[in-house]
């Protein structure tokens, strides 16, 4: 939260707008103070108590009720755009909630001993994950037996551990980032991960040259009436994280897909948003993603849509190059303009792929961003394009935390 001391901003961690608060800086940056609240002298009337570390990176606004989370999400948003984009957005931004508990079904955890989870904001120091609650109880009951068996086979090097699972819990699988190559007890390492492997309550586990059981999950998206749509990812693909809105965010992005319509999917990771748009509003649909492991899913998806999705292993900028080079549509032909879904990484678009994207014309461009600075970045180069900023929404995949997906439609003028 924002605070200003002797003309210094001051960024507060634990505060809420509109209290007084004493708090102990810990650092000073370039004009900007990092500050800690240590008393509340004035407390809000959204103030909770949160448990747990506050300053665990999954418990940054545990400590404000969650409806003024949502309200405080919206407020950053329309701040951004307004600040960095200089857009005036179209409506108030709408946040779509989600339960508090055991939403997470992807996760990136340390490992220090027998400790597992989170780093503390700022530091390298552990905090345990069971207290954030992102995880369901029986996760956590797993990878808690998952480093005692580790630590009873003398496998001490476990720094990092992808965990992922599908939306029902039904199929777990683990990654292991090791530190060192195994030793001591494990003279055959096959073994020893072939017996980490049996840990109940795991589908699959894999490890740098190793891999047991399924190292996939398989998820099923339903949107309305529509059969549902089977997803397979490898534990190292990305993937949304937030079991209880992903059905509700896939939805909402195809909506904005004219029916029959032809679709250019960037970043498609596993091809969510291309598999469903192709599913319920019969689009023809381009995907293209950079990652190997991703890019492998996505293929054997698209294998079940009988040519519906044509799935393409390249970075963006390189597939737009290509694309600006074999076809320039004319911009008064917006029935045969395609439409493009970007969910690009928290850096946003680079300047090669917008200037593809918008050189393209476009019909519609919806942009899904987990970074609303970037975002805002790219919607005032977007808007300067010729389009116009239609709707903006915002699906709170991250409770309890500063994190938010933003959902932008754009179209051209």
């Amino acid at each position: 939260m924002i605070a200003r001391a002797d003309r210094l901003v001051v960024l507060v961690s634990g505060a809420i707008p509109g209290e007084r608060v004493r708090a102990k800086i810990e650092r000073v940056g370039k004009g900007v103070a990092y500050a800690t609240t240590v008393d509340v002298e004035e407390p809000s009337g959204d103030r909770r108590i949160a448990g747990g570390d506050p300053l665990c990176g999954g418990c940054l606004y545990a400590h404000i009720a969650y409806p003024r989370q949502l309200e405080l999400k919206a407020l950053v948003i329309a701040d951004a755009c307004a600040r960095i984009g200089r857009l005036e957005l179209p409506a108030a931004v709408w946040v779509a909630p989600s339960p508090e508990e055991g939403y997470r079904m992807r996760a990136r955890l340390h490992v220090r001993g027998r400790a597992i989870g989170f780093f503390r904001e700022g530091t390298h120091e552990v905090c345990d994950v069971r207290q954030t609650r992102q995880l369901l109880p029986a996760t956590s009951d797993v990878l808690d037996r998952l480093v005692a068996a580790a630590h009873s086979l003398a496998l001490d090097g476990i720094r990092e551990i992808e965990l992922a699972e599908n939306r029902d819990a039904s199929q777990r699988v683990v990654y292991l980032d090791l530190a060192t190559a195994p030793g001591g007890d494990a003279v055959n390492p096959a073994r020893l991960f072939e017996r980490l492997a049996a840990t109940d309550g795991l589908t699959g586990l894999a490890a740098p040259g190793a891999a047991h059981g399924d190292v996939y999950v398989t998820d099923t998206i339903t949107i309305d009436d529509h059969p549902p749509i089977a997803l397979r990812r490898h534990v190292l693909a990305f993937f949304q994280g937030n079991r209880y809105l992903i059905n509700r965010l896939a939805a909402h992005v195809v909506a904005h897909v004219p029916p029959d319509g032809a679709v250019i999917d960037l970043y498609a990771g596993v091809g969510m948003f291309a598999m469903a748009a192709a599913a319920t509003r019969g689009a023809r649909v381009t995907a293209v993603e950079g990652d190997r492991m991703a890019a492998a899913d996505l293929a054997a998806n698209a294998a079940a849509t009988n040519g519906a999705v044509d799935a393409v292993h390249q970075s963006v900028e390189e597939f737009l190059g290509g694309v600006v080079r074999r076809v320039r549509l004319k911009p008064d032909r917006d029935r045969l303009a395609p439409v493009f879904v970007v969910d690009p990484p928290r850096t946003g678009l680079s300047r090669e792929a917008l200037d593809g994207i918008c050189s393209q014309g476009a019909s519609r461009i919806v942009y899904v961003s987990c970074d609303v600075a970037t975002l805002a970045r790219d919607a005032r180069r977007i808007v300067d394009s010729g389009y116009t900023l239609v709707q903006l929404d915002a699906f709170d995949l991250f409770p309890n935390t500063p994190h938010v997906e933003t959902v932008a439609m754009f179209a051209r003028e």
